[in-house]
This record gives C-alpha cells, sequence and structure tokens, in this order.
C-alpha cells in the first residue's frame, strides 16, 4: 500500500517541478526503483491513472528502470551482485556482506511539454 503514497509524491515532484518551470503538462516520468526497495511497480502503475486525474501528469506515460542490487564484502573487499537469498559473500564465504545499492527510488526525468 506504500506505493499509493510513493505515487502521490511523485505528483508532488511534478507539481513543484511545474511551479519552477512552468510547463503545461507531462508526457512522461522516468523512474528509478531499486531491485530491493520493496517496490511493486505494477501497484504503482494502477494507482497512477487515478491520483494524477485533474494535474499536469494526467496521461503521462510512467517508464519504470529496476536498478540492480549490488554488495560489498567488508572482510575481502569484494563488490558486485549475488544471488537472491544468500547471506555470504561469493568470493570468501564472510557473512560480513554490506548492500551498497539496490534500496534507491527516484525520479530520473520528467518530459513535459
Amino acid at each position: 500500500m506504500h506505493e499509493l503514497s510513493l505515487t502521490e509524491g511523485i505528483l508532488r515532484i511534478v507539481a513543484s517541478e511545474q511551479k519552477k518551470s512552468g510547463f503545461s503538462r507531462v508526457l512522461e516520468i522516468d523512474l528509478k526503483i531499486g531491485e530491493y526497495s520493496g517496490i511493486v511497480p505494477g501497484c504503482m502503475e494502477e494507482y497512477f491513472p487515478l491520483v494524477s486525474k485533474g494535474t499536469a501528469a494526467e496521461g503521462a506515460k510512467l517508464r519504470m528502470e529496476m536498478l540492480p542490487a549490488a554488495f560489498t564484502c567488508t572482510d575481502c573487499g569484494w563488490s558486485g551482485p549475488i544471488r537472491k537469498h544468500t547471506d555470504r559473500c561469493p568470493h570468501c564465504e564472510s557473512t560480513a556482506i554490506r548492500m551498497t545499492a539496490g534500496r534507491e527510488f527516484f525520479v530520473e526525468n520528467l518530459i513535459v511539454e
């Protein structure tokens, strides 16, 4: 259900940018979503038409790019992706791994007219 509040947040960003730039409508919104962000893109696509109705973003296309997760091992220094549900470094088998990317969520770009 947090996708609803995130979708409303996107529209607040649109309104803020519209106030700054004075565009009349949004054609496309490009989003970046981390693999481990917990966001369900399908839910956002479902909420967007309802929430954007009557705004500059009504009818805009949502483009969502999923960003892969990345990890670093604090024992051996290895960095990269790991298989889901794995809690060990693929290089040294240490459990001292830390996620360095994969929780992101942000508006990358607005295409406006």
